[in-house]
């Protein structure tokens, strides 16, 4: 066994994490001592105790002399949790093996320091790539106050991302549409515009078939038009945070908050001043739904850090057009039969799916 093996064990165990540790980053360690493993441990949520604790308890006793391996620099300041350093240090550990430097401002290379003037030896950079990948989503948090954004777009083959009547729903297939939920399960936030409110009557909760974590849903919604019946306003299944540049004496205001909805009248709704509000509010991550409007907005403000597309293996284009009841119904069915990276760009090659109804909807 080696030093990259041990990490990655760690950087597995801090992953299996993701989407719970807000406003905290991933964090996985493991405690070894003469190649066997003495313990394991994860961060699971702010408040609780961080991975290097949870390692070192473990294996109380034993640990003197030992290596940990922590994907992250161990913290160095009290917090909702005493430092990790202090721990590490009384548990008698010979050497630390870090993947990558915190880059919050209250570590941010303290955590090393302390280490090092305890006589542990500390070597940094042990699969440091995969670690910062990891935790990419803090480190963006941790450096510019806001949120990270991923952009979540499906469309057809011929780059429809509605039917020729409007309808939005139903264009990828049932197993891309679980991987969706399971997206929602790891943001913090799903936003969408009032616009995709009133077409869609949407509940943007998480669905799985195991237990999953409701996002904060937020919508962005200048003249506040969301209805009081709206499924997410009545549900109660997760909160709703709804933007607004209407005044918050409005009564439309009013009548939202006593539902429990929280509603923040701010002069211009805009990505930034949206991303700064969530940002101050702990929200780490954000993964927008909304339609061209929202999704151009976010992008022209070059507010999006990833993008995920889904395209479908069918066509709308013209199929139906004369009819003014085309709904998914009507799509071609198409077999992808090869998907290449080209340059820059990817080529879908698909054909006709023989012996499938076209009329058939994927539901």
């Amino acid at each position: 066994m080696n030093d990259h093996w041990y990490m990655k064990h760690a950087l597995q165990l801090a992953a299996a994490m993701k989407g719970q540790t807000t406003p905290n980053p991933m964090v996985g360690a493991v405690v070894v001592k003469d190649g066997m493993i003495l313990g394991t441990g994860a961060h699971m949520r702010a408040g609780e105790d961080h991975a290097e604790v949870i390692a070192l308890r473990m294996a109380p006793g034993h640990t003197d002399g030992a290596t940990m391996y922590v994907t992250l620099e161990p913290c160095n300041h009290f917090g909702k949790t005493p430092p990790c350093t202090q721990k590490i240090i009384e548990a008698g550990i010979k050497r630390v093996v870090v993947a990558g430097k915190d880059r919050n401002p209250q570590v941010a290379g303290s955590g090393i320091d302390t280490l090092r003037k305890a006589n542990i030896e500390v070597e940094v950079g042990v699969l440091q790539e995969e670690a910062t990948k990891l935790n990419e989503a803090f480190f963006h948090y941790m450096e510019t106050g806001t949120p990270f954004v991923t952009v979540k777009t499906a469309a057809t083959l011929d780059g429809e991302m509605v039917t020729p009547n409007g309808e939005p729903r139903w264009i990828t297939g049932e197993t891309a549409r679980k991987e969706v939920h399971q997206l929602r399960h790891v943001h913090d936030a799903i936003l969408v515009g009032v616009g995709t409110v009133l077409r869609d009557n949407p509940s943007l909760t998480t669905r799985l078939e195991v237990d999953g974590r409701n996002p904060v849903r937020v919508v962005l919604d200048r003249s506040l038009k969301t209805p009081l019946d709206a499924q997410l306003v009545i549900d109660e299944k997760a909160p709703l945070w709804i933007f607004t540049e209407v005044e918050s004496t409005d009564e439309r205001v009013s009548l939202l908050r006593e539902k429990g909805i929280y509603v923040f009248s701010i002069d211009s709704v805009t990505p930034q001043a949206v991303l700064e509000e969530l940002g101050r509010l702990n929200i780490q991550t954000v993964l927008v739904e909304g339609g061209k409007t929202i999704n151009d907005a976010f992008i022209s403000a070059h507010q999006v850090q990833r993008y995920i597309t889904y395209i479908a293996s069918k066509l709308f284009g013209n199929v139906n057009a004369f009819q003014s009841d085309v709904s998914t119904n009507g799509a071609v069915n198409l077999e992808i039969e090869e998907v290449t990276v080209v340059g820059d760009d990817v080529k879908i090659t698909a054909k006709h799916k023989e012996g499938v109804d076209d009329v058939h909807r994927s539901n």
